[in-house]
């Protein structure tokens, strides 16, 4: 694949041919370019790096922005098309860095259990020992003289209810 984008984005557009409202569309001044290039070997690398440049933009911010943006998407439709190609001719590379992706997201979303749960037997540990410290029998108060029959009573079964 390294080999088909050697000339990368050459040909994509005839020389002086703008899309997206270029020369000559609704609003949209041409921008000529004021850095030295040779004419007839335009790319669109070229033309995103020229839309940086402070000479382009003297027309004003909002037409820069245009211009980048309008080259932005030409950048974008380049390596649609190349990976529109590459699934039509491999098919299976395409399979291949799906499960790819599927397989790191996987993993990135074990990490992130892993690290709740973690976070989840700390604090489990935590409320053990808040509620550990407080059934301590130094902590409770002595037992009072009814603590006896408190106890016995709750061993016993309850009474049976009369028939009416």
């Amino acid at each position: 694949m390294a080999s088909s984008m050697s000339g990368m984005f050459t040909g994509q557009q005839p020389p002086g041919a703008h899309p997206v409202g270029g020369p000559g569309g609704p609003g949209q001044p041409s921008f000529a370019s004021t850095a030295p290039r040779a004419q007839g070997n335009n790319t669109l690398v070229d033309e995103l790096e020229a839309s940086f440049e402070v000479g382009d933009c003297n027309a004003g911010v909002d037409q820069c922005i245009q211009k980048f943006l309008d080259v932005a998407r030409q950048t974008e439709c380049f390596f649609l098309q190349k990976r529109l190609q590459l699934s039509v001719q491999k098919p299976e590379q395409v399979v291949k860095e799906d499960v790819s992706e599927l397989r790191n997201e996987l993993q990135r979303k074990e990490m992130l259990v892993q690290k709740h749960l973690t976070k989840l037997h700390h604090w489990q540990q935590v409320l053990e020992d808040v509620s550990g410290q407080h059934r301590k029998p130094s902590d409770l108060p002595p037992p009072g003289p009814l603590a006896f029959l408190e106890q016995a009573s709750a061993n016993l079964p309850p009474a049976p209810l009369k028939p009416n």
